[in-house]
């Protein structure tokens, strides 16, 4: 697959609380939440919040895990964080997000400088993790 078609659909997070994280989310990088009040009503099983026009966050309850049946060994990967996701921004949305995630008191890390990613070396980037430890970069290209 070398083709420029494929994107980046959803990543799917496990969370200990799903309406806490989308709220997170929401007031802390300003993702906005999808089916949250459907996941309230109990009417979906999970909501999400959206990264981009074409790519969300899935926020899936732990006590799913059980249900993970579709491939042998998945219901284990409960409660294991994935090594982190990472979100490339605008140099000015880099530092008002790094700003922001400050100001909500949420500790983040030192800056990196030249990480390579999907579009080469990063010219800065910093890590910080959400309430239930899934690890974020935050970086940008310009």
């Amino acid at each position: 697959m070398t083709d420029n078609t494929t994107r980046l659909d959803h990543v799917v997070l496990w969370v200990s609380d799903p309406a806490a994280s989308a709220e997170f989310y929401e007031k802390t990088l300003g993702m906005a939440p999808i089916r949250l009040s459907e996941f309230t009503a109990g009417e979906a099983p999970f909501p999400s919040v959206r990264v981009n026009e074409e790519t969300i966050l899935d926020l899936m309850p732990m006590a799913m895990a059980e249900r993970m049946k579709m491939l042998p060994g998945a219901a284990r990967s409960a409660g294991h964080p994935v090594n982190h996701v990472c979100l490339s921004l605008p140099e000015a949305d880099f530092h008002g997000l790094r700003t922001h995630l400050e100001e909500h008191d949420v500790p983040v890390s030192d800056y990196s400088y030249d990480s390579f990613g999907a579009r080469g070396k990063a010219r800065r980037s910093f890590y910080f993790r959400d309430p239930d430890g899934n690890i974020f970069e935050a970086r940008h290209y310009d």
